[in-house]
């Protein structure tokens, strides 16, 4: 479920970028002016990660997901009454509003489910919908332009992914020990291996944002997302435009989506697979969770000659491969919290963590526009490649177990 959430998230956040082009063209749009409308949505979505990781730790994974598929899905169908720069700028921070749950809400939902030897796994599977989301969207969404001669109906359409998924999530979920199809046999595994009860949770007082942010694991976790988030949404909404700028058409350009949003597929479940076979070996967690992202953090670097190619086969090699080292990089940053925080404060750890990053993306966005308005994606291009071995950097220096036990047990041993 979390898997499928996370493709309609995508596809529904995808579909403005799969249009930019024809909307570009038919509003008349500069790249600042597409930059606005992208800042509009990691404004509200900067904010909102925190607001609703904290909400999810109160009202409960089931019931907060529930509301935030809900509205965004209302305002995806809105979206197709769009007139222009403002009304698109508006309807992208309402989607953001809603949108901003999925990865507090899908972290939460694996620590309450698997113990820290299958976290990994469970997250690569719900992190890569957000490749697959992204890669099969321009095809959806451009079918969909082409067969009603109109971009509104995409957003329509899309829209009502969300309203399936939300019937079969209030059937499917629930937390472990609430469940009514979970046998007994099952519920004991889940119990004994996770790595702090329902019981000890409801016993222990409520962390404020101002004692967990007394934590260097959650200043690495918000500064590690900061600078390796806007990676990802360099591709997600300037990939196209960037091959555009390189003369590819738009066929070739759509074509060329299912490159890094493959290679970061792969990459979800081979840093996940990886950091779980160290552990099966005997690995502490956290120094395997670790090693991941030293290995592929660093070789992201690979990426800069994509700055100075213009072959298009070489450009969808290096975005592939650099999409596969960040991805391997993520699954480790949305497991982390969960291996390293007690689970009554995950919620609210990733929701910090995602306003870091998207505090970082606003920066990056808003500088694409101008630096690609103005000159050209080169030292776009250069910067993707360095920023994220510094990210890794941070995150592996920060984010270790205290050498002391935490009286507050919020930290768990990892």
């Amino acid at each position: 479920m979390l898997f499928a959430v996370t493709i309609i998230n995508y596809i529904d956040r995808q579909t403005l970028s799969a249009l930019a082009p024809i909307l570009k063209k038919e509003y008349q749009w500069t790249n600042e002016d597409f930059a606005i409308i992208l800042i509009s949505f990691r404004v509200a979505y900067t904010i909102m990660q925190s607001v609703f990781g904290r909400l999810l730790d109160f009202i409960g994974t089931r019931r907060g997901m529930s509301i935030s598929v809900a509205f965004y899905s209302i305002v995806g169908a809105l979206t197709s009454l769009a007139q222009g720069l403002y009304s698109f700028s508006a309807f992208r921070f309402l989607l953001a509003c809603g949108e901003s749950a999925n990865n507090p809400g899908g972290s939460k939902a694996v620590s309450e489910w698997f113990p820290a030897k299958e976290r990994a796994w469970a997250v690569a599977l719900f992190d890569s919908g957000s490749a697959i989301g992204g890669a099969v969207a321009p095809f959806i969404v451009l079918f969909i332009y082409k067969y009603f001669d109109s971009w509104r109906p995409a957003f329509l359409i899309t829209a009502t992914l969300g309203f399936i998924w939300l019937l079969a999530w209030r059937w499917i979920y629930y937390a472990p020990e609430k469940h009514p199809r979970i046998s007994q046999e099952e519920l004991d595994y889940i119990l004994k291996s996770r790595s702090s009860s329902p019981e000890e949770a409801a016993n222990l007082p409520t962390i404020s944002w101002f004692r967990l942010l007394c934590y260097k694991q959650t200043w690495g976790i918000i500064l590690g997302r900061f600078l390796l988030d806007p990676y990802w949404f360099l591709v997600a909404e300037w990939y196209g435009l960037y091959l555009a700028s390189k003369g590819f058409s738009l066929e070739q350009s759509v074509l060329g989506f299912w490159a890094p949003f493959l290679g970061a597929d792969l990459g979800n479940f081979f840093g996940g697979g990886l950091s779980s076979y160290l552990i099966a070996r005997g690995w502490p967690v956290g120094r395997a969770r670790r090693t991941v992202l030293l290995i592929f953090g660093p070789s992201m670097l690979l990426l800069i000659p994509a700055a100075f190619n213009s072959n298009y086969w070489v450009l969808l090699g290096l975005f592939a491969y650099a999409s596969f080292a960040y991805a391997a990089c993520s699954t480790m940053f949305l497991t982390l919290p969960t291996d390293v925080f007690h689970t009554r404060a995950v919620g609210s750890v990733m929701g910090m963590g995602g306003t870091g990053a998207g505090i970082g993306v606003l920066i990056s966005t808003y500088l694409i526009g101008v630096i690609t308005t103005q000159a050209s994606f080169q030292p776009v291009i250069i910067a993707a490649s360095i920023i994220p071995c510094i990210a890794t950097l941070i995150f592996v220096s920060l984010v270790r177990a205290a050498k002391k036990p935490d009286p507050r047990k919020v930290l768990l041993d990892f």
